[in-house]
């Protein structure tokens, strides 16, 4: 592995990773940092829990603090000069954190403009001069409609998830916000999975072709986490469940289903049976998913019940097993929810409850696996 101080970063950049224990680069960081800092625009995918947001943050604090330090600070109100844009707030406040981790000696603003939160919330945070601004597309399309931010002056643009960013429902609002950066922004898309078909919406929106880098662990699951298949009648998915969480029912564990019924019906259950848990999903007020979140994060509860909502996005460090209750229709979705446990080199399970229908994901995650059927 590469040590982060063979970069060619600011002294304060790799002060700071000294700070934290960060010595040496993932894959995904050893193949993109460098070529990031040499201001080429890529595309990255790598695997869940692989250093990703690092990838990008290092290089654009790197490039916005020299700008700084060769005499061209910032000085107009609400005119960043990297942008992040990531499809929720969740990820969103994850985000702005490793930046602001990095930022006690470089001295680099970062500021957040978020959906989910008050529209007041953020025009407050954009109001003055700032460096970095972390921002969901149709907050920000909000603030740039208004005149309270300007995208003239971006240098970098990053797409986080890209593969949820450009799907319909955020493509046209992408696209018009990657129209008000300038020409020659730098253009950076990072994902832990890139479909064919999204492959041809991603170059459509680079001039040129972009770097793409592939890990050798992208699309795949990572090395120390160990997979489970139980085989069940689609009548005894709770039940099972239940047994599955017996043994060792204080194991932190993110309980996957598909729809808010089955949500619904399986909390139902739980309860029945007095096991305690909290929920995460999309159709809940902020507040009561922040709270939620929280008392899983702590050990408050140890089972956190969710949809794909919660495959995306939640980097929660004590998670040691994900249990897919009703598992998804894509790989896609497969890859990004057993992402949530054995990240950053630790250990993790993931218990897959299978019913006949799901034979086709299975068959498929095996042969990658390698797996004998």
């Amino acid at each position: 592995m590469s040590a982060f101080s063979t970069l060619p970063l600011l002294p304060a950049l790799l002060e700071s990773l000294n700070t934290f224990g960060f010595t040496h680069q993932t894959d995904i960081q050893a193949q993109t940092i460098q070529a990031l800092i040499d201001d080429k625009s890529l595309v990255g995918v790598s695997e869940t829990g692989s250093g990703k947001t690092l990838a990008y943050v290092l290089p654009m604090l790197h490039k916005l603090k020299t700008l700084e330090l060769n005499g061209s600070p910032v000085s107009k109100n609400g005119h960043p000069r990297g942008l992040v844009l990531v499809p929720g707030r969740e990820l969103g406040v994850q985000v702005s954190k490793v930046f602001k981790s990095l930022t006690h000696t470089t001295r680099v603003r970062v500021r957040v403009a978020l959906g989910g939160s008050k529209k007041k919330v953020s025009r407050r945070n954009v109001a003055g001069a700032f460096e970095v601004l972390v921002a969901t597309p149709g907050r920000l399309k909000q603030l740039v409609a208004s005149g309270e931010v300007s995208l003239d002056d971006v240098r970098t643009l990053v797409f986080d998830e890209a593969d949820q960013m450009l799907d319909p429902s955020f493509l046209p609002v992408a696209k018009a916000l990657l129209r008000a950066c300038p020409k020659d922004v730098q253009l950076v898309l990072f994902s832990a999975t890139l479909s064919e078909d999204m492959e041809g919406v991603v170059h459509g929106l680079f001039r040129t072709p972009p770097l793409l880098i592939r890990t050798r662990g992208s699309q795949r699951v990572v090395s120390t986490l160990r997979t489970v298949h139980k085989q069940i009648s689609s009548h005894h998915r709770y039940e099972t469940l239940v047994e599955t969480i017996a043994p060792e029912p204080e194991i932190s564990t993110m309980v996957f289903v598909n729809t808010r019924d089955q949500m619904e019906k399986l909390g139902k259950y739980l309860k029945g049976e007095n096991i305690a848990f909290t929920s995460y999903r999309g159709q809940m007020e902020h507040q009561e998913r922040k709270a939620n979140l929280a008392q899983f994060r702590k050990g408050e509860v140890f089972l956190l019940l969710t949809t794909d909502l919660g495959g995306r996005g939640l980097d929660i460090e004590r998670v040691e097993r994900v249990i897919n209750v009703h598992l998804p229709q894509t790989m896609d979705n497969y890859l990004h929810r057993v992402g949530r446990t054995a990240r950053a080199g630790r250990s993790g399970v993931v218990v897959n409850l299978v019913t006949q229908r799901d034979r086709p994901l299975i068959d498929k995650l095996d042969k990658r696996a390698g797996r004998k059927k």
